[in-house]
């Protein structure tokens, strides 16, 4: 269906990002959007109307005076509260929800994933904690820091351990499936593991130094029930920032040289198709 005079046209491509996802700069403007903590704040009816306008335009149909800006609005809110939940939580859930790949774990297998990596950062944050009892109190401030960087260590490889023993798809650019790679999986884990790391320093290295210097002040002195809040507000605002910078660190669509894959899958993919010199993955979140 082609759109009438003075609309929208049918040709944008709303399945993908609407930045360029090769930069920086582009992965960076997709997570600011997708995780602006505003879209909370929209109601039912916003939502609906979004929804609206997004299913009609998979349909062929453009929403009458709408705009590109407008379509992209309506693309974002569909999903918004599941982005606000994946970037800033830390826990195994999170890691076994955002794996890459569609291989198929057990409810065994994904027990004993949880109860390990739960029960590896749990064990790492009280050593950290018992290290620290007779440092000074600025260190101790940033054991939840060292704490969540190595649960992240843990928490990750462990929650997507099925990845790493058969790995994950790799495609070539067209998104034809060539096998799994248990090279790629690596490099996959390895990327978000180090982005989960690097969301976590603002928000957990920031605040203490302020709150350090903030609790020897007359003003919170005389005013101690403000500590909370203001911490809480501080690590918000650091994750406002950190989160989406940090998330676009590496593309989501992640790419490695065939020559760093497995021998076999090398093999494979050169039958198949000898042009091929690079494939992609899905990194995981």
């Amino acid at each position: 269906m082609e759109s009438k005079m003075g609309e929208l046209p049918l040709d944008i491509n709303i399945q993908e990002p609407r930045w360029d996802q090769s930069t920086f700069l582009g992965r960076a403007r997709h997570f600011f959007t997708v995780t602006d903590p505003r879209n909370l704040l929209l109601s039912g009816a916003q939502l609906e109307a979004s929804r609206n306008i997004v299913q009609n335009y998979r349909a062929g149909v453009v929403t009458p005076g709408i705009t590109e800006d407008q379509l992209w609005r309506a693309k974002k809110t569909p999903t918004v509260v599941f982005w606000q939940w994946v970037n800033q939580s830390f826990n195994a859930i999170v890691n076994y929800s955002n794996r890459s790949g569609d291989t198929p774990i057990t409810v065994r297998q994904l027990g004993t994933a949880y109860v390990s990596a739960t029960t590896g950062a749990v064990a790492t944050a009280l050593g950290l904690k018992s290290l620290t009892k007779h440092l000074p109190p600025l260190v101790g401030r940033f054991v939840p820091f060292a704490a969540v960087a190595a649960a992240n260590c843990i928490n990750i490889p462990l929650m997507r351990q099925r990845e790493l023993q058969v790995g994950i798809p790799v495609a070539d650019e067209a998104g034809q499936r060539l096998g799994y790679s248990v090279t790629a999986a690596k490099q996959g884990i390895f990327q978000v593991v180090i982005s989960r790391i690097c969301m976590a320093i603002p928000a957990m290295a920031i605040p203490p130094l302020i709150m350090d210097t903030l609790e020897k002040k007359d003003f919170l002195k005389r005013r101690p029930w403000l500590g909370a809040p203001l911490q809480v507000g501080l690590v918000g605002f650091c994750l406002v920032f950190a989160t989406p910078l940090c998330c676009a660190l590496f593309p989501q669509k992640s790419s490695i040289h065939i020559s760093n894959l497995e021998p076999e899958l090398r093999a494979q993919i050169h039958e198949q198709n000898p042009s091929v010199e690079v494939v992609y993955y899905n990194k995981g979140l």
